[in-house]
């Protein structure tokens, strides 16, 4: 049981990985055109302060180092995420970012530290980081919902970008089969959830990622028919 939970640990590293760099396309495209455009940064800001606590609850935790290591790889690319996004926002979102970051990444985890090694310790110390861990990564979870609801509202899956959903569904699977072999509860109930809704976003892409092609059909057609006007236009002249 112990070799099979190491496995399913190690390969859960693996998929975090990628799961953490599936959004490596979308930032490109946002330094390509030096614009966030539509998307959130609250995703990439709360996903740096879960792998900030998931890192400390992993170091406290006896035999936790895998859930410390790949949350620690996880505090790095978040924090290039967010270092690009508060470069390439607009001022506003700019603006919205800096205090999420100052409240979600800098004061929370601070707080819930110190609180936690100055006044508890043993077992209450680490019950109270996994409740604290968890909530946050449901949140964490959550805030896909804004995608979500974009996506239904514009019939389009341009702001939802599929290899994050599929490795979120991935990451929830391979981390709640996790934590029921290590009888971790605080692993387990935000997995299930995370993979609850990857599931859910999977189900939205594949109705409405048609809607994309068409539309993406319609403005080249619509291009090409404004151009070979203009052409004509130039002929009569």
């Amino acid at each position: 049981m112990a070799t099979l939970s190491f496995i399913s640990g190690v390969i859960g590293n693996i998929i975090s990985v990628l799961y953490m760099l599936s959004p490596v396309p979308t930032f490109s495209r946002i330094v390509k055109h030096r614009s966030t455009e539509e998307f959130e940064s609250l995703p990439y800001v709360s996903s740096l302060a879960t792998s900030s606590l998931w890192v400390f609850y992993g170091l406290m935790k006896s035999g936790g180092l895998l859930i410390a290591t790949v949350n620690g790889f996880g505090i790095i690319i978040e924090l290039v995420y967010v270092i690009l996004f508060l470069i390439f926002a607009p001022t506003r979102m700019r603006a919205k970012t800096a205090i999420l970051v100052v409240t979600l990444n800098v004061g929370f985890p601070a707080g819930v530290v110190l609180i936690t090694l100055i006044a508890m310790d043993g077992d209450l110390r680490l019950d109270v980081l996994g409740i604290v861990c968890a909530v946050l990564n449901i949140l964490m979870y959550g805030s896909p919902f804004t995608a979500m609801k974009k996506v239904v509202m514009t019939k389009s899956v341009e702001y939802m970008p599929f290899l994050l959903s599929f490795f979120l569904l991935l990451n929830g699977a391979i981390w709640t089969f996790y934590a029921i072999l290590v009888k971790d509860f605080f692993v387990g109930v935000p997995n299930g959830i995370g993979f609850i809704l990857g599931a859910a976003q999977i189900v939205l892409y594949a109705m409405y990622w048609k809607s994309k092609t068409s539309q993406n059909l319609s403005d080249d057609l619509e291009d090409e028919w404004q151009h070979k006007l203009l052409i004509h236009e130039n002929n009569e002249e």
